[in-house]
């Protein structure tokens, strides 16, 4: 067919251009970037390049080597089931099964297609330059030829070796020819190939959570996790148990066949292993129907030792069919003598059953140890935190007993250490957030300080930046029921923000008699706001303030506290706001300027009755003059005398009720203001 330009089609001149292209693609790894295009780059600089090159940090690899770390994982517990397609047919003979055969090559096929993506992957990603590793991530190395002439000195032979379709193989030319010596080879190769491939396709799992581990930062992230991770491997390696025992049943029912087929009883090896061409051979019939070799071989007979293998016999599993059954039969036998290390093992003198039974119990007794020791490390690290606390206390019990304190103040610490386990669970928040960096610690402590900071009726008119600076500044606190926060005449070095809990805030006026003020303290008050006028005062010095009020936790308290640097430098942007505004509401809600307050008002008062009383008693005594001089009687003597009288007795009156009013007055020191003077360019 000339016309449509077959005659030009030539195989060899074909395959001999694409030879030449391939050796012209073998020189090139040689001699590699003939173009001088930029061998390394930066993370950063990776996606200027027109290059189909991959960041190994990035999130799309992570999320593909977590594929494959499950594809991996599922082709290690595929491949076994290659030893289930051997069974003992109905009639009495070794046969394959079809079915799982199709199937298992089907899944096979599509793990090895998805680990191939990983193959090609490896030629497309970068990796970083080990000169570059002195400090920070490092330069990648982008170059295509380079990535792939590592790759290749690494793990490709492992890959490629494991991705050969070699069980397929055999299984294809066993359901394309299936005569009956094809199933004694199709046997003997799927055990050799599947034992041969496994080694790599277990090791391959290495460097993809190698990948992993390097992407991620950390391959297992919860304790839990890492428990089930081990607990699935000594799974896998029961299922794998299980399979290959299985196997093994099949082979040495073989052996025993052989043993008892002898030509002067007409048997032939080849009857042996299922054929269609046995169906019609009268010779095979007659043997089948009168020969003892099944009898023999059925695991009941005594006259052949079938060792640990004769449960499979009796059991049936080694018939076609019921392919869950027989997994699930064969998983619990290889779990169960992998965890008792083979201890219920009854062998026979056959040496491979003797060296299978020894490689169970060394296998069990590592895998084991592995799970017992790794389990109990991860579950561990779950009530670390909780161990850690009974240590601390057991310490502090003995401290405690050494020093013999007493026992209310023993009843306390045992309170609060109880207490702050209860809120915090042992974490160390305030040394957790301060590993973070700046901007993180910044909006970590907004989120957790801002709603209570903007309940403080002192600062809920301030500005966002002065907010952070409070809030990045505070540490939290706790206090149990009875514990004293501040006493009356101490120094104050801290300012307190009430989380929860209620608190008692009491004064004397510093021991002044006759003088008592006490007012609760609850969510959202504050305390020790001396600090805040120290802080606020430009020539305040070293000495911190002393405190005029005794505060005493009624309950559990979780507050968070302010210390006096850090008060004294978010303080010193108060100038920036509006200072009447701040002063009358740190004047409200100071429980010592309410306190002068009230002293004042009752002083004021006092002194507004005596004067009342005062103006009322001269008023009464005009009355009573005017009243003696206007009056007539018989004697001038008398008068005189009756209203001096009066007059005495109005004397006493006043004096009793002057008495009862004269209680002392109280005069407390005003407290001292604090700077809040501004100008207006300065507010503004």
């Amino acid at each position: 067919m000339p016309g449509f330009g077959y005659d030009s089609f030539n195989p060899l001149r074909s395959f001999m251009s694409g030879l030449r292209k391939s050796s012209g693609r073998l020189k090139s790894l040689r001699h590699p970037n003939p173009s001088g295009a930029p061998k390394t780059a930066f993370a950063e600089d990776l996606k200027s390049f027109k290059k189909n090159i991959f960041d190994p940090q990035q999130k799309f690899l992570l999320r593909m080597n977590r594929f494959f770390f499950l594809s991996c994982i599922f082709a290690v517990a595929v491949d076994p089931l290659f030893f289930f397609l051997p069974v003992i047919d109905n009639s009495n003979c070794i046969g394959i099964d079809k079915k799982l055969a199709v199937t298992s090559t089907v899944v096979r096929t599509i793990i090895d297609s998805v680990y191939l993506i990983r193959v090609f992957l490896q030629f497309r990603t970068a990796y970083v330059a080990p000169s570059s590793r002195v400090f920070g991530s490092g330069e990648l190395v982008i170059d295509p030829t380079l990535i792939a002439m590592r790759y290749i000195k690494s793990y490709f032979l492992m890959d490629f070796f494991a991705l050969l379709p070699l069980p397929q193989i055999v299984v294809w030319r066993y359901l394309h020819s299936s005569d009956g010596p094809d199933v004694l080879a199709t046997k003997d190769a799927l055990v050799w190939v599947v034992l041969c491939q496994y080694i790599p396709r277990l090791l391959r799992i290495f460097p993809v959570t190698k990948d992993l581990k390097r992407t991620a930062g950390v391959f297992i992230e919860t304790a839990w996790a890492g428990a089930g991770y081990y607990l699935l491997w000594f799974m896998l390696a029961g299922h794998n148990v299980g399979t290959l025992w299985y196997f093994l049943s099949i082979e040495r029912k073989d052996s025993c066949w052989l043993a008892n087929c002898h030509a002067t009883d007409g048997c032939e090896p080849t009857y042996l292993y299922c054929s269609e061409n046995h169906g019609g051979s009268e010779r095979y019939k007659n043997w089948s129907t009168s020969t003892p070799i099944f009898n023999q071989c059925n695991g009941t007979d005594e006259s052949f030792n079938f060792g640990i293998y004769q449960q499979a016999l009796v059991s049936g599993i080694l018939g076609p069919g019921n392919f869950v059954s027989k997994s699930c039969y064969c998983f619990w036998w290889g779990l169960q003598n992998l965890s008792t290390l083979g201890q219920g093992f009854v062998t026979s003198t056959y040496p491979w059953e003797v060296l299978f039974s020894i490689a169970i119990c060394i296998l069990g007794l590592i895998l084991f140890a592995l799970l017992i020791g790794n389990m109990q490390t991860y579950l561990q690290s779950v009530a670390i935190r909780l161990e850690e606390m009974r240590v601390k206390k057991r310490d502090a019990e003995q401290w405690m007993h050494h020093r013999s304190l007493p026992p209310d103040i023993r009843e306390r610490v045992r309170r609060y250490e109880r207490y702050r386990w209860l809120e915090t669970r042992g974490v160390d928040e305030e040394n957790l957030v301060q590993t973070l960096p700046k901007d993180l610690r910044r909006d970590i402590k907004r989120h957790l300080c801002l709603g209570l900071v903007k309940r403080v009726p002192l600062f809920e008119n301030m500005d966002e930046r002065l907010l952070d600076a409070i809030c990045e500044r505070l540490r939290p606190a706790l206090y149990t029921e009875h514990e004293y926060i501040l006493r009356e005449g101490d120094p104050v070095d801290e300012m307190q923000f009430i989380l929860h809990g209620s608190l008692e805030s009491v004064t004397t006026d510093g021991g002044r008699s006759g003088f008592f003020n006490k007012v609760q303290l609850k969510e959202g008050s504050f305390c020790g706001d001396e600090l805040l006028t120290w802080a606020l005062d430009p020539k305040s010095g070293a000495n911190f303030p002393v405190s005029s009020r005794t505060v005493k936790a009624l309950s559990e308290v979780e507050a968070f506290s302010l210390r006096a640097d850090e008060l004294k430098f978010v303080a010193s942007q108060f100038r920036r706001l509006h200072s009447r505004q701040v002063q009358h509401t740190f004047r409200f809600y100071s429980q010592q300027w309410r306190t002068w307050g009230a002293c004042f008002i009752q002083a004021a008062w006092r002194r507004y009755y005596k004067r009342k009383m005062a103006e009322q008693r001269r008023r009464e005594e005009e009355a009573a003059n005017r009243q003696s001089s206007s009056s007539s009687g018989p004697s001038l003597g008398a008068t005189i005398y009756a209203s001096r009288f009066a007059a005495n007795a109005l004397r006493g009156v006043h004096r009793l009720r002057s008495k009862a009013a004269a209680l002392p007055i109280v005069r407390v020191p005003k407290p001292s203001e604090p700077d809040f003077g501004v100008d207006v360019d300065d507010a503004d």
